[in-house]
């Protein structure tokens, strides 16, 4: 049962918080607003600037302009939510309320938690020294995804790294998508030849969903890139050019190599936010723990998450997202009102691999790597109509369907083989 608060100003109570104002948060609260306009619902958020992050692979790409990719926060919140501009500090469950990093306490009956994730750049050592100067460029971060094309641009020989650290991560195709893409730029100019190009990933396979891997292998050896795996990026000296990974051998012993560069492009490691770690809504990884299928927490019957923020095992992209807040909607209302939580989230996620400019791998797939095309097509091969998607068609369905609430999902249908 919902404490009556009275500790918390009617002003600071809520039928519905949400803890984030990227994709999911604003999806969710758009919807929201649709079901029931008269519901009062308040998303937390200190950002003043809403990043379209699947199109950094193309600024960075020479592809898309960066302002094309972000608009103001306040003007995507949906009319009649209450944006209340702060961070959070804490969460009660217990009594039903945040607290913001100012001391205010914020009160809700349902709480939506959907932060995104936190880029750990300080976890490589001298990083934060030399990213985006020295060939030192990472499409992960807003003030340095433009340098990623001036690195490709500029290089005509040399040695180009692209690393991977341990998942989980945001879009975890996106490490590889920008090493074929500057391979395909480097190719076109000529100067492929005269390039030594890396993919330096921390784990042992290509490609989360073994369905896309042999396509994506293929791209590998069409341009020549030579794979690294188990290779961790743990320190990088920019003025040197020099990149030391941690290297784990087949019967698990570790040791640190370290690589030269005239560009390396990194991707950091990733983790919960920490005021989510920290917090009694945190699994034994610090993600949030809710149910799989009803995207409920597991210890909390008033709390849902969704998006980058929740410890299930899909992959956290915005497609994910985009099939999740559906999910989340109509369970929260369904317990507002008492009714049972029908709604269950299948797992979808979507990756559209960028093998080469104009061509994309799309791959869909569901909780346990299965398969799950929406396209009449093998979507294993490259296509121009899934460039086109990319390009073209999903930045408009982001901004003017999603994030309003009216966007309405493609059917998928599972592959009965994953062969």
């Amino acid at each position: 049962m919902v404490p009556t608060q009275p500790d918390i100003p009617e002003s600071d109570r809520f039928t519905v918080v949400i803890v984030g104002g990227g994709a999911a948060g604003i999806t969710v609260a758009a919807r929201l607003r649709r079901a029931r306009p008269n519901m009062s619902v308040a998303i937390i958020d200190p950002a003043t600037i809403h990043a379209y992050q699947p199109g950094w692979t193309l600024v960075g790409a020479g592809v898309m302009r960066l302002r094309d990719t972000l608009r103001q926060e306040g003007g995507l919140i949906p009319k009649g939510v209450r944006w209340l501009r702060a961070a959070v500090a804490s969460f009660s469950p217990d009594a039903h309320s945040v607290t913001l990093a100012d001391g205010r306490r914020i009160g809700y009956r349902r709480l939506v938690v959907c932060p995104g994730l936190q880029l750990d750049w300080h976890k490589i050592e001298g990083l934060q020294d030399t990213l985006g100067r020295n060939g030192v460029c990472s499409n992960y971060s807003r003030d340095t995804v433009e340098y990623t094309w001036a690195c490709i641009q500029s290089l005509k020989g040399g040695t180009a790294l692209f690393t991977q650290p341990p998942m989980p991560i945001k879009c975890a195709g996106a490490p590889q998508k920008i090493a074929y893409l500057a391979a395909d730029h480097w190719r076109k100019e000529g100067v492929l030849p005269r390039m030594k190009v890396e993919f330096c990933l921390a784990g042992d396979a290509l490609f989360g969903v073994k369905y896309f891997v042999p396509a994506l292998q293929d791209m590998v050896d069409y341009y020549g890139i030579d794979l690294r795996y188990k290779h961790d990026l743990v320190a990088v000296d920019g003025p040197a050019r020099l990149a030391t990974f941690a290297v784990t051998a087949p019967d698990g012993t570790t040791t640190k190599i370290t690589r030269s560069f005239d560009m390396l492009h990194v991707t950091p490691p990733q983790s919960a936010p920490d005021f989510v770690k920290s917090s009694p809504l945190a699994n034994g990884g610090g993600w949030l723990d809710v149910d799989p299928a009803t995207l409920r927490h597991t210890h909390y019957d008033t709390i849902f998450g969704l998006g980058d923020v929740i410890g299930t095992a899909n992959a956290k992209t915005a497609a994910a997202a985009r099939a999740q807040a559906p999910v989340v909607v109509a369970n929260l209302l369904a317990s507002l009102d008492g009714r049972p939580l029908d709604s269950r989230y299948d797992g979808y996620g979507a990756c559209p691999l960028t093998v080469s400019y104009g061509r994309v791998i799309l791959a869909e797939f569901l909780y346990g790597g299965v398969p799950a095309p929406s396209f009449g097509y093998d979507q294993r091969k490259p296509s121009r109509f899934a460039w086109f998607l990319k390009t073209t068609v999903f930045p408009n369905l982001y901004w003017n369907m999603m994030l309003t609430g009216r966007d309405v999902s493609i059917p998928h249908k599972p592959l009965e083989t994953a062969a």
